[in-house]
C-alpha cells in the first residue's frame, strides 16, 4: 500500500497566466518493525492539467462529435487518460510530465515531487452556472506493474484577468543588475511579475471613482434620484448605493436592489430561438421608504462568485436589477389622522393604489488577488489517495 497526497502549497485559486506548483508526496505507511513490512514498487506516474467543459442538454446546442475519432487507446485502463470517467468534454489541457519511473518505496519511506505549469493565459475561468460549467482540475496518474492505473484529482479555480495576454515583459530586465548569491528561477521572477502586474490592473480599474446621477421616474413623474460613484469593482468588494426621494413628486413605498448575474448563451448555441436569459441573485437589499428621505444601501459581491466573462459560447454580465413600488395617491393620503385630545397619531391607511417598475444598471466585475480567494474556496489545498 502507498499513500500519495497532493498539497498546493499557496491554495487553490490562481489567476489565468500564473505557475501552479504542487508538490506529490508518496508514502510507504508500513513501519519497519512490522512483521508484514515490505518495499513497494510504483512503475511511473505522471501528472497533467486539464479543463472540463459540461453544458445542458436543455439550454446548449453543441455541434455533433466527429464519431469517426474514436480514441481506442482511451478505453484501456493502461493509458494515462486524465478525464478518463468525467462527464463532458475536455477543452484544454497542458502536456503531461513525468514524475518518475520505477519508484522503490521501503517500509516508512517518503519520496516527494514538485509539479510545475503555467496556467494557460486564453482558457476561460472556472465556473458552474445553470447552463454550462468549466472546471479546472490537476490529475496525477499513478502505475502498479501488471495494474490500472489509478488517478488522483485535484480541483481548483482559475480567474482571468483580461489585458494580462497582450502585455509583454520588457525585454532589459535580462540585463538588470542581480543578486548573486540569491537563486531565482526565470519561471518564478515571470511569475511573481504576473502577480504585480494583475494586481496594479485591478487597483486602477477599481479605483476610480466618479460620480453617477440618476433620475428615478415612471409615467406619472419623479420619484427620486440614485446616486452611486462607481460601477467596476473587484469580487469581494461591497456595492454601495444612495437614494434620494425628498426631490421626487411620486412617493415611494418599498424599494429593492438585487446584485445579479446574467448568463446567456451565444446565439448560435441556443436550444431553442429567443431561449430567455437566466439569472442568478447573489444579494438583495429590501427597503420600505414612505416619507423617507434619503437610504442606502450596501451589497456584498462574494468572492467564491465569478467574474464577467465571455467565451464563444456563454457569456456572464453583472448588473443592480432595481424594483420601486410607488403610490398611486398624494404623500398626505396614504396617512389616516387619528383624533386624540392631547397627542396626535397617523397610522397606514388599509389599502391604497400602487405602481410598480423595475430598472436595471450593468455594472462590472473583475477578479481579485487569488491568495484571498483561497481563503473562501471550497476546494481542499491538499488531496490524497492509497494505491
Amino acid at each position: 500500500m502507498i499513500e500519495v497526497v497532493a498539497k498546493l502549497g499557496r491554495g487553490p485559486v490562481f489567476l489565468a497566466g500564473e505557475m501552479l506548483e504542487c508538490v506529490i508526496t508518496f508514502t510507504n505507511p508500513l513501519s519497519a518493525s512490522s512483521t508484514s513490512a515490505s518495499s513497494e514498487m510504483l512503475a511511473w506516474a505522471s501528472a497533467q492539467i486539464h479543463c472540463q467543459f459540461h453544458a445542458s442538454e436543455n439550454r446548449v446546442a453543441l455541434p455533433p462529435s466527429d464519431g469517426s475519432k474514436h480514441d481506442v487507446q482511451a478505453e484501456n485502463e493502461t493509458v494515462f487518460v486524465p478525464n478518463r470517467g468525467e462527464r463532458g468534454q475536455c477543452i484544454l489541457s497542458t502536456p503531461p510530465k513525468i514524475l518518475f519511473c520505477d519508484l522503490r518505496l521501503d517500509p516508512g519511506e517518503s519520496k516527494s515531487y514538485s509539479y510545475c505549469e503555467t496556467l494557460p493565459i486564453d482558457g476561460p475561468p472556472s465556473f458552474r452556472g445553470q447552463s454550462v460549467k468549466y472546471v479546472y482540475k490537476l490529475t496525477i496518474g499513478c502505475q502498479r506493474v501488471n495494474s490500472p492505473i489509478k488517478l488522483l484529482r485535484v480541483p481548483f479555480r482559475v480567474l482571468v484577468l483580461h489585458g494580462l495576454k497582450d502585455y509583454q515583459f520588457p525585454q532589459d530586465e535580462a540585463v538588470a543588475p542581480s543578486n548573486p548569491f540569491l537563486e531565482e528561477e526565470e519561471g518564478l521572477k515571470k511569475d511573481s511579475r504576473l502577480a504585480d502586474l494583475a494586481t496594479e490592473l485591478l487597483m486602477v480599474a477599481t479605483s476610480r471613482r466618479s460620480l453617477h446621477l440618476y433620475n428615478i421616474s415612471n409615467t406619472r413623474g419623479k420619484v427620486g434620484t440614485f446616486c452611486i460613484f462607481k460601477t467596476v469593482y473587484k469580487i469581494g468588494e461591497d456595492v454601495i448605493g444612495t437614494f434620494n426621494f425628498s426631490e421626487g413628486d411620486i412617493p415611494c413605498l418599498q424599494f429593492s436592489v438585487s446584485l445579479q448575474t446574467e448568463e446567456s448563451i451565444q446565439e448560435e448555441f441556443q436550444r431553442r430561438k429567443g431561449q430567455p436569459v437566466s439569472f442568478s441573485t447573489h444579494a438583495r437589499h429590501q427597503e420600505a421608504c414612505l416619507h423617507t428621505a434619503q437610504s442606502s444601501f450596501s451589497l456584498p459581491i462574494p468572492l467564491s462568485s465569478t467574474p464577467g466573462f465571455t467565451t464563444n459560447i456563454v457569456s456572464l454580465k453583472w448588473r443592480l436589477h432595481f424594483e420601486f413600488v410607488t403610490s398611486g395617491e398624494s404623500a398626505d393620503t396614504c396617512l389616516v389622522r387619528g383624533s386624540h385630545s392631547e397627542a396626535v397619531t397617523w397610522t397606514g391607511v388599509e389599502h391604497i393604489e400602487v405602481d410598480t417598475f423595475s430598472w436595471d444598471l450593468p455594472i462590472k466585475v473583475l477578479p481579485t488577488n487569488p491568495i484571498l480567494a483561497s481563503y473562501v474556496s471550497q476546494f481542499s489545498s491538499t488531496n490524497s489517495i492509497t494505491i
